[in-house]
């Protein structure tokens, strides 16, 4: 029968005997380098201004693509992507994500920034891609697995007024959306003084105006009016994009109470986020906040005071889906949800890897909608499709998305005028309404 000293000293004789054993440890796969790098940009066959990215690694036939499409700085990411990042990428290790990520986020010393973010996004993108058509399994599988079965996406309808509008919401109902954003006229529709109407200055801006109060008064007003005939099934949204300023942006909260809206989006600009804590105060109204975020760590306040309700980011803004994976595990632990901003001028590898994370999060709310034409289904095969407001992506290894480089080639960029400045509303006296 063993004694305790011939125990403990099998103990001591255990460490040399394992040492003689082999390691059963499998090698695992060979260092997978970047080669080589392409800037693709094209109009999409449209008015599209989107660039692409897409990394050459030492593994015969591997490569990832990626999103840095900026519709206002086009060819500011552009230069950025070819004398910054690619030079610096080259010889890299393409399966250190994370690291990566931090690296080129630091490169350039000063941080964030739109330009910067989209080069980021890019980056990201394709190399989640890269790692996903490697290990044979979709982006969202990496990520942790499907929470849901579909990605459910909000439709975007509106009119001219309330009765107009709420036929558009009985028709997208009808098409299966669950989840509607109505606007009136437009980004922040509502609240305008027709064009030579109201006290101007002489000589001055002649245009449609806004107007704060007017807004307030009128946009719930509207809302009401569709209420009555479409009832509360649908779950409605409203943009106001970053038009009102204080307590008008608590008092159009307060009168959106009763309403029982999916919530409300951007009604302060970002200078004015402070704000926040005194609509909690004072409404119930869900809020939506942060299109114009650049980094997760914005959010931090708004999450840990649980200040917001919808974190309103697009992926491809805040540097790709290492980031905003980040974001929807922050708003998992605080209560609140994730509503990426998809929709406009966006392209479709940046929605596919908001639908990635979308489809790997606990903490997902939303998406926007956004429908590409069908030649766009051609140059970018495995582009995602909708259906009774579901958006559905291919589900294949990586992001599940290609390009036709050939045929983007066939259709480039067009001349951006002025600049491709976005348009901007004014107030009565002229002066600039911020978005």
């Amino acid at each position: 029968m063993p004694t305790r000293r011939t125990f403990a000293a099998s103990l001591l004789a255990a460490p040399a005997a394992f040492a003689q054993s082999p390691s059963p440890r499998p090698a695992g796969l060979p260092k997978l380098t970047i080669t080589g790098a392409k800037v693709l940009t094209t109009s999409g066959g449209s008015n599209y201004r989107w660039i692409f990215l897409k990394l050459l690694t030492s593994e015969p036939g591997l490569y990832g693509i990626g999103s840095a499409s900026n519709h206002y700085q086009t060819h500011a990411v552009i230069a950025a992507l070819q004398h910054h990042l690619i030079p610096w990428l080259i010889g890299k290790d393409a399966s250190q994500i994370e690291d990566l990520w931090q690296s080129s986020h630091l490169r350039t010393y000063w941080r964030n920034g739109p330009v910067n973010n989209n080069v980021l996004s890019a980056l990201d993108m394709a190399l989640w891609d890269i790692k996903g058509k490697r290990a044979n399994m979709p982006v969202f599988d990496l990520l942790g697995g499907k929470v849901r079965d579909a990605v459910p996406c909000y439709d975007h309808t509106g009119g001219r007024d309330a009765a107009e509008a709420s036929d558009n919401v009985l028709k997208s109902q009808a098409s299966g959306y669950r989840h509607i954003r109505v606007q009136f006229g437009g980004y922040g529709g509502g609240g305008f003084i027709p064009a030579g109407q109201g006290s101007r200055a002489t000589g001055g801006f002649s245009g449609p105006a806004f107007d704060e109060e007017l807004y307030v008064d009128q946009v719930p007003k509207m809302f009401e009016q569709i209420r009555a005939k479409v009832g509360f099934a649908p779950k409605l949204c409203h943009d106001v994009h970053s038009h009102l300023t204080g307590m008008n942006a608590a008092e159009f909260s307060r009168r959106m109470q009763p309403l029982q809206m999916f919530f409300v989006e951007d009604v302060l600009p970002p200078e004015q986020l402070a704000w926040y804590r005194e609509l909690r105060k004072l409404s119930t109204t869900p809020q939506a906040v942060g299109e114009l975020f650049t980094h997760p760590f914005e959010y931090m306040p708004f999450l840990a005071e649980r200040l917001i309700d919808f974190a309103r980011c697009r992926v491809s803004s805040i540097g790709g889906i290492t980031p905003a994976k980040k974001v929807a595990v922050m708003c998992e632990i605080n209560g609140c949800k994730t509503a990426f901003q998809e929709g406009g001028e966006n392209d479709p590898i940046n929605q596919l890897a908001a639908y990635h994370v979308d489809m790997s999060s606990p903490g997902f709310g939303i998406q926007e909608e956004n429908h590409f034409p069908p030649f766009v289904h051609e140059l970018l095969p495995g582009t995602a499709t909708l259906r009774a407001g579901y958006l559905y992506g291919a589900n294949t290894p990586g992001l599940g998305i290609d390009i036709n480089e050939s045929l983007a080639e066939k259709h480039p960029l067009k001349p951006i005028q002025g600049g491709g400045v976005y348009r901007l509303d004014r107030a009565l006296d002229g002066s600039v309404v911020k978005p």
